[in-house]
């Protein structure tokens, strides 16, 4: 007997309430901003913009600015030092740690517990949901789930309060009976030495039937080439036969499909990808054949979007979901349970659908390089690119940097092009000088970069004299406002310079 198709029934009902998301998204999401202004009225903030006199959408985006993580993170770090009622009206002891800003180089996003409930873990089970709607033969809750997340600390000592990657708080807070359906256990989940990690969940669940995995793609092929070194298998589906679905985000999945391809033959995998961000849980695939994710509009979320012309005006436009349109550049902006309020996350998505409203990520509001989860930003680079310069006695004239994806050893790593005014005596010295520079301005790329293990260590190469300027002009961009592009998270554009640097 199938147990999973008996299971499913469960969810059924859900699925009914995830319908009525192509008829009333406006009427749904309108019910949640009212909820979230009423829950939030008598907090500090609430009192600041006086919550309670606010009658509609219109009178809440004329009388908040959109904000960024300085402007929220004063309220930030008198929550982390134990004041409460600031933003959000329940107890907030939990903070998911992304990747910095400008001036810092990590962010602490207050996770409450209703976004817990409400957000994130309501997500999970969504995406299981659907994913039965689109495989009714599934059997996934014949074996276990395998989920690889990050780790956690106390929060400035204390005993109660908790600091690190969202994975790892959830995974701290779950329901006990859902550690009965997945592996590793706690203790192996939790560890925050990622190599002894990856040993330590490839040793445990070798002969544990798993079903199903949950992660990001670039860590996950790290330790399935683990698995697959220790039992001396050619595929996964030979360790774990019974293995039919990965539950993917935080990177685009789109460099590693080939990959997974590589390592999975089993016709009956399937990939669903789903948004799940520090800031909220966004998004879920509902077609296998249509990478476009349906919009999670009944969690403690309220949506707005900027159009990307708009970003980094003084007072950008922004629209609630039932104004935006099809087919165009849009910044996310969100209010939430966990006291964010007209929060501008970064990320850039397009709508292909509106009866339900799927979309698709398009990129960041910021040149970038995000292919393995370290979100390296323009000021990271410039930093380390100073500290290069200093320490050898170089100097740029211009520079573009784009990720080189895993190859079949999954080893991947970072490659700058550099125009240099004055080259250093060592390309290699002034690479690793970068490189370590890195690390130091960025959590999320030392953490990637932690032993080799997901990412290598970066490369630099000399370009001629000129390259940038005549890779302007073919474009037919000299001058003006054109410049060129720092960083990217695809290799479009090097892949042009470096042709031309050969001529």
């Amino acid at each position: 007997m199938n147990s999973t198709k008996i299971i499913s029934k469960l969810f059924n009902a859900r699925l009914k309430e995830i319908d009525l998301f192509a008829t009333q998204a406006g009427e749904i999401q309108h019910r949640v901003f009212n909820r979230l202004l009423k829950q939030a009225a008598n907090t500090e903030w609430g009192r600041k913009y006086d919550y309670k006199s606010i009658l509609n959408y219109e009178e809440f985006k004329m009388r908040l600015p959109i904000q960024t993580y300085d402007d929220v993170k004063p309220y930030v770090e008198r929550l982390r030092a134990g004041e409460q009622n600031l933003i959000w009206p329940s107890k907030i002891e939990w903070f998911a740690k992304s990747s910095g800003t400008t001036n810092d180089k990590s962010k602490f996003l207050p996770v409450s517990k209703e976004a817990l409930q409400d957000i994130h873990y309501r997500g999970g089970k969504d995406a299981v949901a659907l994913y039965f709607r689109m495989n009714p033969e599934s059997r996934i809750f014949s074996g276990k789930g395998l989920i690889l997340g990050g780790s956690h600390s106390h929060n400035m000592g204390f005993d109660h309060s908790l600091v690190g990657d969202l994975s790892a708080i959830l995974i701290q807070n779950v329901n006990p009976l859902v550690n009965l359906i997945r592996v590793p256990g706690k203790k192996i989940a939790l560890m925050s030495e990622w190599e002894s990690k990856i040993e330590a969940i490839a040793n445990s669940t070798i002969h544990t039937n798993v079903t199903n995995l949950s992660g990001v793609p670039s860590w996950f092929l790290v330790l399935i080439k683990r698995i697959l070194e220790k039992t001396g298998k050619q595929t996964l589906e030979e360790v774990w036969p019974n293995l039919e679905v990965f539950f993917h985000g935080g990177v685009s999945f789109t460099p590693y499909r080939d990959q997974y391809q590589q390592v999975i033959h089993s016709q009956n995998m399937h990939y669903v990808e789903t948004y799940n961000a520090s800031e909220g849980y966004f998004g879920t695939q509902t077609d296998f054949a249509d990478p476009a994710m349906l919009l999670m509009i009944d969690y403690g979320i309220f949506y707005e979007f900027i159009p990307l012309e708009e970003v980094g005006k003084t007072n950008p436009r922004a629209y609630c979901l039932e104004e935006v349109e099809l087919n165009k550049n849009y910044a996310m902006v969100i209010s939430t349970s966990c006291g964010l309020w007209r929060y501008m996350i970064g990320d850039t998505i397009k709508f292909t659908g509106n009866r339900p409203y799927k979309f698709v990520i398009t990129g960041r509001t910021k040149h970038f390089i995000n292919a393995f989860g370290e979100e390296l930003i323009i000021d990271n680079a410039e930093k380390g690119l100073a500290k290069a310069c200093a320490v050898t006695g170089a100097q740029v004239c211009e520079y573009s940097a784009a990720p080189v994806f895993m190859d079949s050893n999954a080893k991947c790593r970072h490659q700058w092009i550099i125009e240099f005014a004055k080259r250093p005596d060592s390309i290699e010295h002034f690479a690793e000088i970068l490189d370590v520079t890195l690390k130091e301005v960025n959590s999320d790329y030392e953490a990637k970069r932690w032993k080799d293990i997901a990412l290598q260590p970066l490369e630099v190469i000399p370009a001629r004299k000129g390259l940038f300027h005549d890779w302007l002009k073919d474009k037919g961009k000299l001058g003006g406002q054109h410049k060129v592009p720092r960083l990217s998270n695809n290799r479009q554009y090097i892949e042009e310079m470096l042709l031309l640097n050969q001529a």
